[in-house]
């Protein structure tokens, strides 16, 4: 019998064999969930008693977490962490980890992917021709994208590595900065001048209790009527009902969502259906060399706290006991 247990509440690839590998190494049996709502969550931590949480998108709310009182460590296979009751963590001793450098390279190429489809309308041009319309003339005619200002909004690691790669191309790229930090050849500038000036916006910060939904009809209002919204940050950044009013206002040209809120959404409904609209499946991070350095790291980290040592890319300022 293993001598710790950690719950898995769900992924998104399709075998676990690095997780399954690193921890049965290391006297660990992973127990996986079949189903990631709250009240099945719970009933696994309970039933196991596990001794740590690893979690990609399902709620890791405090009723999940406290089903076991044996839990040490709440490991987000990812980034982000609006997923998991920090707080709670915190007032319990328990560490969060994550892995904030894995995909880094994989946002800022996806995020550019959508910039240059939505500049030369390749999801409209596909669609009309696989529909029969070969027709290039169809849609307002397309400008040069060198030249053309990109705005990122959030000069982090991914928005600086976006930054240079859209300078390579002769895109002036302007950013907001609330860490403060600068890069050489992009302007900070206030939210406001950002979107006045850009062609296209990328939405690159973490979604907060401060920036739900802070991209909204009033952002909507300032941005050029031809400019772009891109977001492969989080999904709950955006006022979609916003989005969708301001689409059939013409107070932008377009969107494209590798995020959106809630995921999976409905398809059916603006702004998800406007063919103005590029969705993809939260699929930004996904490579082969971004989910096994993910994979395998996170899987460590949780061995790390099981056997006393503090893991790499604790979040909420604790130390392993």
């Amino acid at each position: 019998m293993a001598k710790f247990h950690v719950l898995l509440t769900d992924y998104a690839w399709e075998e676990l064999e690095i997780e399954k590998q690193v921890l049965a190494d290391n006297d660990v049996e992973l127990i996986v969930a079949t189903e990631k709502d709250e009240d099945s969550l719970a009933a696994l931590a309970q039933q196991h008693q596990v001794d740590a949480i690893m979690t990609n998108w399902a709620q890791v709310t405090e009723k999940v977490i406290s089903a076991s009182p044996k839990v040490k460590i709440v490991a987000r296979l990812g980034i982000g962490l609006d997923n998991i009751d920090m707080a709670y963590c915190t007032s319990k001793g328990i560490l969060v980890t994550n892995t904030p450098d894995y995909c880094l390279t994989e946002v800022a190429e996806h995020t550019l992917a959508l910039i240059f489809a939505c500049a030369r309308k390749v999801a409209m041009y596909h669609h009309d021709t696989m529909s029969g319309k070969y027709d290039l003339t169809a849609g307002p005619i397309m400008r040069r994208m060198e030249g053309q200002t990109l705005g990122i909004v959030g000069l982090g690691n991914i928005g600086m590595l976006l930054a240079a790669k859209a300078k390579c191309l002769g895109l002036n790229v302007v950013a907001t900065s609330r860490s403060g930090k600068s890069m050489e050849g992009v302007e900070t500038v206030e939210m406001d001048d950002l979107l006045a000036k850009s062609d296209f916006i990328s939405l690159l910060i973490p979604a907060t209790p401060e920036t739900k939904k802070s991209f909204g009809a009033e952002q909507f209002k300032k941005m050029k009527p031809t400019a772009y919204l891109i977001n492969t940050a989080r999904g709950a950044i955006v006022d979609h009902d916003a989005l969708a009013a301001a689409l059939e206002a013409g107070e932008l040209a377009g969107a494209a969502l590798d995020v959106q809120d809630p995921e999976p959404c409905d398809l059916t409904i603006a702004p998800y259906n406007d063919p103005r609209v590029i969705v993809t499946p939260h699929a930004a991070f996904v490579s082969f060399e971004s989910l096994e350095n993910m994979r395998s790291r996170v899987s460590r980290q949780v061995v790390d706290c099981l056997q006393g040592t503090t893991p790499e890319n604790v979040r909420n300022g604790l130390t392993a006991s």
